[in-house]
């Protein structure tokens, strides 16, 4: 087996020369990452992910993970046989789908993730917005149907973050550990809610005023018309980009969630590709970046 070339000691300086002056940049920051269901991949990609962190951490950086799990969502549902619907992008939850939700979400995924990161030398803890009461949750209705007069879709157990209490995670921060958060939460009437997980990782991130919040995805950033990167936008160039199609489908609820970020008080949020290796290393600590930044 061929060895890997090894970089010279210039190419190892230069790559701290660059590292160096964005490391004292989030030193000390908060950066929260959404690590979305489609960009977690295989086995080597969490690795890498969990190595990212466990760096980030390292380097005086206060990680907070963020997780979803909608495709692992529903391969437990199909695997229990119970079927999904879905309005608006939104999984129509009744009781019995809330309790496999919170069991992949706030269970297996969520162990998962920690395991990993402890396995690569961090020290995670896993939590959801259950705990401490961090995020309560109100129920959301959506707006369906056709005609003059449109329906109300019942969701059923889905929810958006209400209110946000960072104590918890206050606790944890600063003290050499990484919370993963599961976006499971409570609701005023004591009901267990499932919820969005960009929203949620918005929510968190504008509570502890984050100076980035990082959503990974399995797409390269926002595109323009000829499918290249568009590497920085301003909030009040989005709606102009969804009105003339150039933002479409899939990528209009994560740009929204960009601007809610932002206007709870996140300083830049980044959409971009979690399947390209050690993509948040790229984005926080080279001169390059690797996806979108959407600012103020």
């Amino acid at each position: 087996m061929t060895e890997a070339p090894r970089s010279s000691p210039q190419e190892q300086a230069e790559i701290l020369m660059q590292a160096l002056p964005h490391m004292l940049r989030y030193d000390d920051a908060t950066i929260v990452v959404k690590y979305g269901g489609h960009a977690m991949g295989d086995e080597t990609t969490g690795r890498d992910f969990a190595r990212d962190m466990v760096l980030l951490e390292q380097s005086g950086v206060n990680p907070v993970v963020v997780h979803g799990g909608g495709p692992q969502i529903g391969a437990m549902l199909a695997k229990l046989g119970i079927k999904s619907q879905f309005s608006a992008g939104l999984r129509i939850t009744d009781k019995a789908t809330v309790e496999i939700v919170e069991m992949v979400l706030a269970g297996s995924i969520n162990k998962q993730i920690v395991g990993t990161i402890n396995a690569q030398g961090g020290r995670a803890i896993g939590l959801c917005g259950k705990d401490g009461n961090m995020v309560i949750a109100r129920k959301v209705t959506r707006a369906g149907g056709g005609g003059d007069v449109e329906d109300v879709v019942d969701l059923g157990f889905v929810g958006e973050p209400d209110k946000v209490d960072t104590t918890v995670l206050e606790q944890v921060l600063g003290r050499e550990l990484i919370p993963v958060l599961a976006p499971v939460a409570q609701g005023d009437d004591g009901e267990t809610y499932n919820v969005n997980a960009d929203t949620f990782a918005g929510a968190i991130a504008g509570a502890l005023d984050a100076k980035r919040l990082l959503i990974l995805t399995d797409v390269p950033g926002v595109l323009d018309k000829e499918g290249k990167l568009i590497k920085h936008l301003r909030v009040g160039e989005i709606h102009g980009l969804i009105a003339d199609g150039t933002i479409t489908g899939g990528m209009i609820p994560k740009v929204e969630i960009c601007i809610y970020a932002i206007e709870k008080g996140v300083e830049g949020v980044v959409i971009l590709d979690g399947k390209i290796p050690h993509a948040v290393l790229i984005e926080l600590l080279t001169d390059y970046g690797a996806g979108t930044l959407i600012t103020r």
